[in-house]
């Protein structure tokens, strides 16, 4: 009896020891977890980690922040800077949750994470190495038309889970992601619009790398594509450019993306005879150059909420200041 009972009593204590350690918050081994494939309780421990976060970065507290930062993050020389980038992008809009990713990762000098956005696109996200244990989550605005996304990494040491690192970088222009950009841009392309696949190309370089650890799989197929349309326009459209259908002669001086908080759109500089300070015999003008522009650029009316003008008296150099107006269409 006593022998069943003491065997009885070491059971229990085997049996105690396993649930504990089955509750740990560690994972059972190595692998990659995204968003729901991530337990509850581990969720719930990283949600209230980017909850501290957030409440740090809207008042751009950075003692706030380094109680949850990592040692090695807090010697960063340029954290500061890199904490008021992401503050002030996190005070542009509402965050969401892009996606989350729990890492246990399977080989010492880092993982790579293999995914594919919701609208479409490839992209691959390498974990550093040094740690066993990673949780990457990354955010985007919800409501503006040009978005930088905020990606937060944190890593498990001896003395906790701790930020270990922090970035904002372009993620969307115009709603778009770099692929659904380049896909616009193709599209473009076969209409014949090249000043369209231009700046929806150019958007889409821009937006490949919303983060240092995250790459488009077809990253160097949509640099190929950009240069190709970029040899294109620069071989049709050479500067200075006349106005087809102007009822004078007007000449275009340069054609570019140019940004604001409603979007991206294209603008183009020209030069007039007419007084810039004159503003409404400028307006007038410009309102018989939209009506011929399509003559001169195909497409660069369409495919577009805004287009934009900006008026000049002598070609900007960048020397001086030089007077110009500018000119808002709304397209659709």
């Amino acid at each position: 009896m006593k022998y069943i009972k003491a065997l009885s009593t070491i059971t229990f204590v085997l049996l105690t020891a396993f649930i504990l350690q089955s509750c740990d918050s560690g994972p059972a081994g190595p692998g990659i977890w995204k968003n729901e494939q991530i337990s509850s309780s581990d969720q719930s421990r990283f949600h209230d980690l980017n909850d501290k976060l957030f409440a740090a970065l809207k008042t751009n507290d950075e003692n706030q922040l380094e109680n949850i930062m990592s040692e090695d993050f807090i010697a960063v020389t340029n954290k500061k800077r890199q904490v008021e980038l992401v503050s002030n992008r996190f005070k542009e809009d509402k965050y969401k949750l892009l996606d989350e990713y729990y890492v246990s990762s399977r080989f010492i000098h880092g993982d790579t994470i293999k995914g594919v956005l919701k609208g479409g696109g490839n992209y691959s996200i390498y974990c550093p190495g040094g740690v066993k244990e990673m949780y990457i989550a990354c955010f985007v605005p919800q409501n503006i038309p040009n978005q930088y996304m905020i990606t937060a990494v944190y890593c498990k040491f001896e003395y906790g889970w701790k930020l270990n690192m922090l970035e904002t970088s372009a993620y969307a222009k115009n709603g778009k992601n770099a692929f659904e950009l380049y896909n616009a841009a193709k599209a473009s392309y076969a209409k014949g619009y090249l000043v369209n696949a231009l700046n929806y190309g150019a958007s889409a370089i821009n937006c490949t790398r919303p983060s240092s650890i995250w790459k488009y799989d077809n990253e160097a197929e949509i640099s190929y594509f950009y240069n190709q349309v970029l040899n294109d326009v620069s071989a049709k459209y050479r500067v200075p450019l006349a106005i087809k259908g102007a009822p004078i002669h007007l000449e275009i001086i340069r054609i570019f993306n140019q940004e604001d908080a409603t979007g991206t759109f294209p603008m183009i500089y020209y030069l007039t005879n007419v007084k810039v300070s004159d503003t409404t015999a400028i307006k007038k003008e410009n309102e018989g150059i939209r009506k011929v522009i399509d003559q001169t650029i195909a497409g660069f009316d369409k495919e577009n909420k805004y287009v934009l003008y900006s008026a000049f008296n002598e070609w900007p150099t960048g020397v001086k200041t030089v007077q110009h107006f500018d000119m808002r269409q709304k397209i659709n």
